[in-house]
C-alpha cells in the first residue's frame, strides 16, 4: 500500500502496491533496546498488513514499511472492530495496558481494536488525557536518566535520533497531555512487530507500525484518551492467561498446561 501526503500532508487516498520484504536492523530501542528482522511472504498477509510506501521524514524520499509476518497476527494482536463495552464516548481512544489493547471507540457500541505492546512506562500512567501532538517519524532522544544508568547503550545516540526505519518509534507517535502538560506517555509505532501482544521490558504503546499509520490517519488533534487502571481492566476484560510464548488469553478459555495463570494487573515482565 502507498500512503500520498499533499504538500500540506494531508493523507490522500491510498493505493496498493506490489511490494517485497525488506530486511531492517534497529540500533537501540526508543521505549526498549532490540535488533530485529522483518520479512514475510506477501500471499500469506492481510492486505491491511501488506508493505506500505510511505512518504519520509519531513515529505522526503519514500520509505517501504515491510509487512507483518503472518506468524505475528493472532486474533488479540491484529485490528480487527469489535463490539464494546465500556462507557467511553465515540472518538475515545482507550489503552488498556494490562490487557494489552488499544480501542479506538466507534459509534453504535463498537469499537476498532488494536493489540499493543506495553513496557513499564505504559502501566505508570492511568486516567485521562489528551493527544496534542502528532509525529510523523518522530526523532528519539534518550533522557539523561537513561544515560546516566547505562552509557554503555545510551551513550552513542545521547543526541538522539532523527525519524526513520531506525528509530525505535517507529513511523507515527501520538503524545499525550493532561492540563496542558506532557504526560510523557506514547502511544507509537515499533521497529519490533514480534514483540506486539507481549509484555516489554520498558516502553510505552506499541502498535504494529501499519496499525500506527491507520490510528494517526483516523484520530484528530485533541482526541480524547482514556488509560485503564488493572481494577478497570479485570472488571471489562476479566482475568487473563499468559501463555508460554508471552501472549494473553481469557482465563476460562483451555490454556496449555504449561502456562503461567496471571490476572489483568500482574506486572510486565524485565
Amino acid at each position: 500500500m502507498t500512503r500520498f501526503f499533499s504538500d500540506a500532508g494531508v493523507l490522500r487516498r491510498p493505493r496498493a502496491v506490489a511490494a517485497a520484504a525488506i530486511a531492517l536492523a534497529t540500533l537501540v530501542a526508543a521505549c526498549a533496546p532490540t535488533t530485529t528482522t522483518s520479512t514475510a511472504p506477501a500471499a500469506s498477509v492481510p492486505p491491511e498488513y501488506q508493505a506500505e510506501v510511505v512518504p519520509g521524514p519531513n515529505n522526503g524520499a519514500p520509505i517501504e514499511i515491510p509487512p507483518v509476518r503472518a506468524a505475528y497476527l493472532t486474533d488479540r494482536t491484529k485490528r480487527q472492530r469489535v463490539a464494546y463495552n465500556g462507557s467511553e464516548a465515540p472518538g475515545t481512544i482507550v489503552v488498556d495496558p494490562y490487557a494489552r489493547f488499544l480501542y479506538h471507540v466507534l459509534p453504535g457500541g463498537e469499537a476498532m481494536r488494536f493489540g499493543i505492546a506495553v513496557g513499564k512506562e505504559g502501566k505508570g500512567f492511568s486516567g485521562n488525557a489528551n493527544i496534542r501532538r502528532k509525529a510523523p517519524w518522530p526523532a528519539w532522544t534518550p533522557t539523561a536518566n537513561m544515560v546516566r544508568e547505562d552509557p554503555a547503550l545510551y551513550g552513542p545516540v545521547k543526541n538522539g535520533l532523527p525519524g526513520g526505519l531506525g528509530n525505535p518509534l517507529g513511523a507515527r507517535a501520538l503524545y499525550l497531555y493532561r492540563g496542558g502538560r506532557d504526560t510523557m506517555y506514547r502511544i507509537h509505532g515499533t521497529m519490533e512487530p514480534s514483540s506486539i501482544g507481549k509484555a516489554t521490558s520498558a516502553g510505552c504503546i506499541r502498535l504494529f507500525n501499519q496499525d500506527i499509520l491507520d490510528l494517526y490517519d483516523n484520530i484528530p488533534m485533541g482526541t480524547p484518551v482514556h488509560v485503564r487502571t488493572s481494577a478497570e481492566s479485570v472488571r471489562l476484560e476479566g482475568p487473563l492467561v499468559e501463555t508460554p510464548d508471552g501472549y494473553l488469553m481469557p482465563a476460562g478459555q483451555a490454556a496449555p498446561a504449561t502456562a503461567t495463570t496471571t490476572t489483568a494487573a500482574a506486572a510486565p515482565r524485565n
